[in-house]
């Protein structure tokens, strides 16, 4: 009965902070004073062009942003945890850990040097001869792309240390005893006793995609739209309270789906 009492206030905490406030915007996204219950703010949300585009460009960066992520993360993630010294293992972790400890304001604005008219890349590609002019390079969906994978990535990494250092050494030395090629160790090893951190990694990065605003407000502007920039449209220029409370409630949903399908992907890998 003690370990009960243990977990009350995290039980609290989320109640108050999470559950509590997602309820209330969930009620005002369907009720409307002058109309009551309704679902035609949700209509009217995927009806209306510019909502569509923010939602579905938002979902493609999104997709996008965490599969890049995975397919650079798991190597990474492989070789540090397969280092046997024990300090260099620490200094790589730190490297990972440390761009988390810079505020995402100042390393977005730092992608203003880097993508600018006269940024690092034009310079650098004036230089070398290939262009003339200078190109536009922010305020594109590349540039959120590029910011979002530079923002999130470490997330994916750690997640997919933590999974691979909790597998256990002999699973792997057992199967390649048992004349397992590299290609079977890592699709029928790696990968499905890894799943959680997968998925982990996948949802943490998704959502971070998802629901970031200074990224997209500044390397995509009023060009590239995304749920989140919709969202600060919508709740504090047009003042559509209702609208954005459709928003949010539509971006929680997204996540919701993303790690659903994420779990099922991975539950049918570990069945094979």
């Amino acid at each position: 009965m003690r370990k009960y009492f243990l977990i009350l206030p995290a039980i609290f905490f989320l109640i108050i902070f999470f559950v509590l406030p997602l309820t209330f915007v969930t009620t005002q996204s369907i009720y409307q004073p002058d109309k009551g219950w309704s679902v035609d703010s949700y209509s009217r949300f995927f009806t209306q062009k510019v909502s569509r585009n923010a939602y579905t460009r938002s979902l493609t960066i999104g997709l996008l942003v965490t599969a890049v992520s995975l397919l650079i993360g798991y190597p990474a993630a492989m070789a540090i945890s397969n280092i046997k010294n024990d300090s260099l293992k620490g200094l790589l972790m730190t490297l990972i850990v440390f761009p988390l400890m810079t505020n995402s304001v100042a390393r977005t604005f730092s992608w203003l040097a880097v993508l600018g008219r006269e940024g690092l890349v034009n310079n650098l590609l004036a230089a070398l001869g290939i262009l003339d002019n200078p190109v536009r390079l922010l305020y594109t969906p590349g540039a959120v792309f590029f910011g979002l994978l530079q923002l999130f990535l470490p997330l994916m990494i750690i997640s997919l240390v933590s999974a691979l250092e909790n597998l256990p050494k002999e699973v792997p030395l057992a199967a390649k005893s048992l004349g397992a090629n590299g290609y079977n160790l890592f699709f029928r090893i790696y990968l499905p006793l890894t799943s959680e951190g997968i998925v982990s990694g996948c949802t943490l990065v998704f959502t971070g995609c998802i629901t970031a605003y200074v990224t997209p407000a500044v390397l995509g502007g009023s060009r590239v739209l995304m749920l989140s920039t919709l969202l600060y449209q919508k709740a504090s220029v047009t003042l559509d309270w209702n609208m954005a409370t459709v928003i949010a409630v539509i971006m929680f949903l997204t996540t919701l789906l993303i790690n659903y399908i994420s779990r099922k992907l991975s539950n049918l890998g570990v069945s094979k």
